[in-house]
């Protein structure tokens, strides 16, 4: 039987956000979509994780593969590629948390619509708010004012992130947060996946636009999972050199586009 929806976690020493991204996902999502669930471990140590393995292994559906040592978050989820005999896949970050049943809708969506590749759902925080996950392509300087201007040029940061669209009905995205993205496995597998040059950070946007080549990336507005998002690189100064060499890679690739 063909599994209808894969997904992957990259873990990375967060246990009990992945625990808990796990049970509500399982607890949500209904018995008659077949799906099998792949946890990257980038982090484990001897010892350390023995009550994290114990309980996945409570799941039928979960297979726990570690990866000996961090491999970063693009390489993290293709080390699935090869394994994933799915329909659809689910690129999904550890501090997701599952409040109804998101995935029924989002395939449902993609069966009724061939020309849709990827879709990112409604994402909002802890009290109910949509994060500013959606945006436009990445130019040199929206990405200078997410990193050092933040309160500056509002009108231009509300234009990037998408503020003036519609979210009541679906919607074109040229770049959306890599927490939460169901994609085609086909397309997934076509495009190769995450281009491996990038270790963390801005993967998902060199991702997008490749799937945005070839197919369309949709916002869908009938399904919201709850992001914790805990912006790393905004408090720790090696997650913040990460983000820089990523960005420049991004634009080398691309292209440097300033505004």
């Amino acid at each position: 039987m063909t599994v209808q929806l894969s997904v992957s976690i990259v873990a990375y020493r967060n246990y009990d956000d992945i625990k808990t991204a796990i049970s509500t996902l399982e607890e949500y999502t209904p018995t008659t979509l077949t799906k099998k669930i792949y946890v990257i471990d980038n982090g484990s140590q001897t010892g350390s994780n023995t009550e994290f393995v114990s309980f996945l292994s409570k799941y039928e559906d979960v297979q726990y593969i570690d990866a000996k040592k961090n491999l970063g978050f693009g390489k993290g989820h293709n080390v699935v590629l090869p394994l994933i005999d799915s329909e659809y896949h689910c690129i999904m970050n550890p501090d997701i948390v599952f409040t109804e049943d998101a995935f029924t809708p989002i395939l449902e969506y993609m069966n009724n619509h061939s020309s849709v590749g990827m879709v990112i759902p409604n994402i909002v925080d802890s009290k109910g708010k949509r994060q500013n996950v959606y945006r436009k392509e990445l130019t040199v300087f929206d990405m200078f004012i997410r990193m050092f201007c933040k309160g500056l040029f509002p009108k231009r940061m509300a234009e990037h992130t998408l503020q003036y669209e519609d979210y009541t009905k679906p919607f074109h995205v040229p770049f959306g947060q890599g927490s939460f993205l169901v994609i085609r496995s086909s397309l997934l597998k076509k495009i190769k996946g995450f281009d491996e040059n990038f270790f963390m950070y801005v993967e998902d946007a060199d991702l997008c636009k490749r799937v945005n080549q070839v197919s369309t990336l949709m916002y869908f507005p009938n399904a919201t999972v709850v992001h914790k998002w805990e912006k790393g690189s905004h408090k720790n100064k090696t997650l913040f050199k990460y983000h820089i060499q990523s960005a420049k890679y991004y634009f080398h690739k691309w292209g440097y586009k300033w505004i």
